[in-house]
């Protein structure tokens, strides 16, 4: 299940949700959304999980949580 992360903090590195979204389970990819021009984060990302119950259960855990910021 591809899960969207929005309104994240422009220091947050993809290690840094990667272990967040450990937590609930495995990740397959983790993948922050960059300008093509600058380079800088767009504030927003996309996590993978395989398994569609441990996705649920982190969008659930995840919801509202600040990270860095």
């Amino acid at each position: 299940m591809k899960i969207y992360v929005g309104n994240l903090s422009y220091e947050a590195s993809v290690e840094d949700i990667r272990s967040a979204f450990e937590a609930f389970g495995q990740v397959d990819t983790t993948e922050i959304i960059k300008d093509k021009f600058s380079g800088k984060s767009k504030g927003f990302a996309f996590v993978e999980m395989p398994v569609k119950e441990e996705a649920e259960t982190a969008i659930k855990g995840m919801n509202g949580v600040e990270l860095k910021g």
